[in-house]
């Protein structure tokens, strides 16, 4: 025997959220790339910081 629920909610997310998020993630993706860029290039995190 099946049991069903019809008092289930379920949760929506806005596509504003998705897209931020998303572009949120491309950021932090682009910023990781260039820390790791600029400790290849000059052997130092931040170049030109002491």
């Amino acid at each position: 025997m099946k049991k069903t629920n019809s008092n289930i909610k379920t949760k929506t997310i806005e596509k504003e959220k998705v897209v931020a998020e998303t572009i949120n993630g491309r950021f932090a993706m682009l910023g990781l790339m260039a820390a790791i860029g600029a400790y290849l290039t000059t052997g130092q995190i931040i170049p030109g910081f002491v």
